[in-house]
Order: structure tokens, then sequence, then C-alpha cells
């Protein structure tokens, strides 16, 4: 099949376009790099160097004819949403909006879009949070794109597009970029190779900071081929299941960093603290019996290993790059 991905020089963006390349798929690359880098880019894969909201991407769609979607262009940045939501919503609403009308008008049968199942749902009262929970963002960012899937969901009523909305958990592993929704991986690792001290953000009452479901980002590219292949429409979290509290994640990568061979120092076995941003939330879960059982997506990685495969990467040489 022929699938157009948006984003697709970015983190997750390229580890979608690489699974389905070695699945033998043709692959369509729009990205404006504005933090997606050529360096991602795939090879075998077809690039457009198209803003989502510009003129150009109309001729992008008209020439390829695309069958299937996958949109992963947004902006990513929680913090930066609360700054500036006015922008947020143009690249994340908007921005939705124009590669669904073009998908649709040009034949596409299935729209694959990256939502958040880190953001989305806010402070849940149901723990692990599964999909029928109604969403309560708390950040411009999530409020986006819980817009973002109404309009998904209205494409499909009005014109029969199908979907998958794949509400990610935090997803980390190569090529991330330290300022993302999830970017703290990438942050941790970073400073502590600096010689720097990194901080937690934490709630006064939580001293071992907030709790994610880390999904590391080849697990991520499989759930998105697996859903690009399915005529299922729905929505679908996409994690482990599992939460990990950021004081143990930050041990963890203190841990593996140490074991091969980088030099942490004993003052950093405590990272500093700060308070929770504007946007933090201070649990979540994802319930992914769903994913498991309607697109057969079940996780690989736990967090270590996760964390050993991203460590490694970057102890080889693999630079964060910055938008």
């Amino acid at each position: 099949m022929k699938v157009l991905v948006t984003g697709g020089c970015g983190f997750i963006g390229s580890h979608i376009v690489d699974c389905l390349v070695s699945e033998g798929h043709e692959v369509v690359v729009v990205d404006d790099l504005s933090s997606g880098k050529v360096e991602n880019m795939n090879g075998k894969a077809k690039l457009y160097v198209v803003d989502i909201l510009s003129d150009g991407i109309e001729d992008v769609f008209r020439n390829e004819k695309p069958e299937v979607v996958a949109h992963h262009a947004a902006q990513i940045s929680v913090p930066l949403s609360v700054k500036e939501p006015l922008f947020d919503a143009r690249v994340n609403i908007e921005g939705t909006i124009n590669v669904l009308d073009l998908a649709q008008s040009n034949g596409a049968r299935k729209f694959i879009f990256a939502s958040s199942g880190g953001a989305i749902y806010g402070e849940a009262d149901c723990v692990p949070t599964n999909e029928e929970y109604v969403p309560e963002p708390v950040s411009p960012y999530a409020i986006a794109k819980f817009a973002a899937e109404k309009y998904i969901r209205f494409f499909f009523r009005r014109d029969g597009l199908k979907y998958a909305i794949l509400r990610y958990g935090n997803v980390y592993g190569p090529r991330q970029v330290p300022h993302g929704e999830a970017g703290v991986v990438a942050i941790f690792t970073d400073m502590l190779l600096a010689g720097k001290h990194p901080v937690v953000n934490h709630f006064p009452e939580e001293r071992r900071g907030m709790v994610r479901d880390y999904c590391y980002v080849k697990d991520v590219a499989r759930a998105a081929v697996l859903a690009a292949g399915s005529d299922v429409t729905g929505i679908f979290n996409v994690g482990t299941g599992a939460g990990t509290y950021t004081l143990d994640l930050y041990g963890h990568i203190v841990g593996l960093l140490r074991e091969r061979g980088a030099t942490v120092p004993g003052a950093f076995d405590e990272p500093l603290r700060d308070e929770a941003r504007p946007g933090d939330i201070r649990t979540n879960i994802l319930d992914v019996k769903k994913a498991k059982e309607v697109l057969g997506f079940t996780a690989a990685y736990d967090i270590r290993a996760g964390l050993a495969g991203t460590i490694d990467w970057r102890l080889a040489g693999g630079k964060p790059q910055e938008g």
C-alpha cells in the first residue's frame, strides 16, 4: 500500500516510515523540517518539504494519491502550547483539518492520527484509563489533540473516511528531541552525559515524581503500521499498561549509563527538584487491552529494555536533533 506520513522526518514519524519501508510498502513523507531532520529520513521513501498548512501540500496529495495517511506532523511541546495556545491550535487543529480534507478528497481509505494518551485524559479518576473515559485535557496541547479527534470522527460520519486514532503514551527512544511532549528521557540522558545535574518536576505531595506510561518508539511504530493495514475504525490507547515514577526512570538511566562506562558523579544519584509545570498531570497509565484485542498490538519492550536501546543509540553517536 502507499502511505503518506506527515512529520515523517520527526521522532515518531521517522520510525513509522522505517517500519513501513521494512514491510515493503511505498512511503511518501511530508515534513517542513521545522523540528524533523533530513538525517532521520529513510532513503527508500520519497520526501516533500512542505508545511501542512501551505498550498503546496495540495499538489502532494494530488500527485501521490495515498491509500493511507498517517498524520504525525504536530506542535509537540506542552509548555509551548501553554505559552502560545493560538500557534498550537493552528498547527494541531487547523493543520489536521487540512490534511483530513486532502486525504478525503484524494481518495484515501484510512486516516491514522497521532493523538496523546499521555496528556488527553487529564487527571483521570480511573487508572489505568481506557478509551471510554471522557478526556478532560488540562493543556492547550491536549485540548487541540482532543479537538482534532472530534474533526476526524466528523469526517468519518460525513464522508466515510475510516480512521485509527492512536492515543500514544509517553513515547521515548532514539531520535527523540528533548522539548517534545515526553522528552524527559532525552533531557535526563543529555544532561547526565554533559555533566549537568538533571531536575525532576513534581507535585509537593509526591516526592517520587509523576507517574507515566512510557512506551518505546519501535513499539509505537509497530502499532501505527498495524493500524494502517487494518480496516478497523476506532480509538486505541498505545502504551505498556504499566506506570513508572519519574524518580525510578531517572534511576534506571543513571544505572544504565554507568553500566556502559559513562561517568555519572555520585552527587547525581538523586536529581534536583522543582515544582510541576502548568499542564503537568500527576498520574497517567493507559489501559491497552483494546489495542491488543482489536489490532493485535502488545508492547515488546519494558521500560528497562527500551531505555537500554535508547542509551546504546546515544552512546554510539546518535544525537537528538534540535528543530
